[in-house]
């Protein structure tokens, strides 16, 4: 009905130019196209000054990335975490704000089970502790989990121009860090969840920046800062980066460059040395990941495509239930072939166009004119596409340490155009920011209208409105004085929905969230925590109900 009202209000007899909705939105396009072609010419010269001045751009950068996600906070607030990944790295998070790598088990474990999380030997997250760090900084310096996500996020586009000026002309490395507050700024899922991806962007952004530097000592050690990141942040794609860095230094690196990569060794070291100790604490072995136990005792994470399909090893809640057979299914029960190997890399393809707003891709032919660049390029992401292939599941985080070098290989080829034809390079920038201004304008404007063109947005994620009523149920539960003790039962209808999120300290967090397994299970419960207000949550409804428990 919105929409049918807007278009109507274009009608030419309805406007006093005779504008139909056809002639608004290429008027639109046309002025924001000439405001940016203005804005182009004058200011060149700052830009300019700007670009040749690291520190200033990065800082720049930054504040841009921050002050345009903060300036949607009004239409877009703080993300609520809303799935089974969020809630895991929330956990992972609060354990190391209490500077434990581990929790203890709670005694009544089986009330707590939920999707990602380990409850024996110890009460944990099965992720590597790269994001937790983040969020955890977030919450300790601003309150926030999310303030570490946006740190991070605003943090990205600084660390593309400082990559690409390793590589290209500094003003065009300044247009990729610009490029770059578009592509992975305020409207990417990577700045509105909790999953992460920004941080493995930035330890790419240190690795593939260092690379071309390595005859200076600080790049030797921002080359294994960003190692360590990638190491604490995605394991599996840590071997793939550094099988990449070890072909560069091989190939296009001098011999007395290539010794000093012993010098980037220590920061490695060190973030080997806590993935085992958290190993140890988690999982009591010091080579066995969460991760494994996970898949030993509930069948997820699915495993490798050349693997079989896992078996649980501990009873399963429908949820969990729910969860594995959907990975299995994935994974699929035959072993992998060839041609289901090339059809699952056809299927991920797509998945380019994350990476790069779609004017971008006219300037990519022409990036071969910088031969050594582009083969790099190219063989790196052919490398991490053909390396992640073998898991059959795929999200943009994982090949996050690569983003830069889609950047790469746009501004190459836009370097290489302008050398051509100048205004069709410019054309093509002022293409990209009239995409973003358009977009975010929208999402800015809040108004249920513009909101539902959104639908067809590429890749773009911003959090509006209140879908699933968790913000209603966490208003109400904030509401009620003293300590709350929430039951959680689920209908048989339930999909992919996690509720159960609890914090490191079970005991004593003010709202504490339980599976429902039926009255006389739940009194062992409500005899635990005997002084806590007890909840019914039923979040399958819409809205969900929360009533107290138990039921009148």
């Amino acid at each position: 009905m919105y929409l049918f009202d807007l278009f109507r209000s274009f009608l030419p007899l309805r406007n006093p130019i005779g504008f139909g909705a056809a002639d608004f939105v290429v008027f639109s396009l046309a002025l924001l196209l000439s405001i940016l072609l203005f804005a182009r010419v004058a200011l060149q010269p700052y830009a300019r000054k700007l670009a040749q001045s690291p520190a200033v751009a990065m800082l720049t950068l930054f504040a841009l990335g921050l002050a345009l996600r903060l300036a949607l906070l009004a239409a877009a607030p703080v993300p609520i975490p809303a799935g089974a990944d969020d809630f895991s790295y929330i956990l992972l998070a609060d354990t190391l704000r209490h500077l434990r790598l581990a929790n203890p088990p709670h005694p009544l474990s089986q009330f707590f089970e939920a999707v990602f999380i380990l409850q024996h030997p110890t009460y944990s997250s099965i992720y590597p502790p790269g994001q937790g760090i983040a969020l955890a900084l977030g919450r300790t310096l601003f309150g926030s989990y999310w303030a570490g996500v946006l740190l991070v996020s605003a943090a990205l586009p600084a660390l593309c121009y400082w990559m690409l000026r390793a590589w290209i002309p500094a003003i065009w490395a300044l247009a990729g860090g610009l490029l770059a507050v578009v592509q992975f700024g305020p409207l990417n899922p990577w700045t509105n969840s909790y999953w992460g991806g920004s941080l493995s962007a930035c330890a790419g952004c240190l690795v593939f920046g260092a690379l071309p530097r390595l005859g200076s000592r600080r790049a030797v050690w921002l080359l294994g800062l960003g190692l360590s990141l990638q190491l604490l942040t995605r394991p599996f794609e840590f071997v793939l980066l550094c099988v990449c860095v070890f072909a560069y230094a091989v190939c296009l690196t001098r011999p007395e460059h290539r010794r000093m990569l012993i010098f980037a060794a220590p920061l490695p070291l060190l973030a080997f040395g806590l993935l085992l100790a958290q190993n140890k604490a988690v999982t009591g072995g010091w080579t066995q990941l969460p991760y494994q136990l996970s898949r030993y005792q509930y069948g997820v994470p699915a495993s490798f495509t050349f693997e079989p399909n896992p078996v649980p090893h501990n009873p399963l809640t429908p949820e969990q239930e729910l969860d594995y057979r959907a990975q299995a299914a994935i994974h699929g029960s035959a072993a992998d072939s060839p041609a289901r190997y090339v059809s699952r890399l056809l299927e991920r393809l797509p998945y380019a166009r994350f990476f790069l707003l779609a004017p971008l891709f006219l300037a990519l032919p022409f990036a071969f004119r910088r031969r050594t660049i582009f083969l790099f390029v190219l063989t790196v992401l052919g490398f991490f596409f053909f390396g992640t292939n073998f898991y059959p599941y795929f999200h943009t985080q994982y090949i996050a340490a690569v983003a830069c070098l889609f950047l790469l290989w746009a501004l190459c080829g836009m370097c290489a155009l302008h050398r051509r034809n100048p205004l069709a390079a410019v054309l093509l920038i002022c293409l990209c920011g009239a995409h973003f201004v358009f977009w975010y304008a929208i999402h800015l404007s809040n108004h249920p209208a513009l909101l539902a063109v959104t639908t067809y947005e590429t890749w773009d994620f911003v959090n509006h409105g209140d879908p699933e009523g968790r913000i209603s149920i966490a208003r109400d539960l904030a509401a009620a004085p003293g300590d709350q003790l929430v039951f959680v039962r689920y209908t048989r209808q339930h999909r992919f929905g996690e509720w159960i999120a609890n914090a490191a300290d079970i005991g004593r967090a003010r709202i504490i969230w339980a599976l429902d397994l039926g009255a006389d299970e739940n009194q062992k419960l409500e005899r635990y925590f005997p002084s806590r207000k007890k909840w019914l949550l039923e979040p399958d409804f819409h809205p969900p109900h929360l009533t107290p428990y138990p039921p009148q």
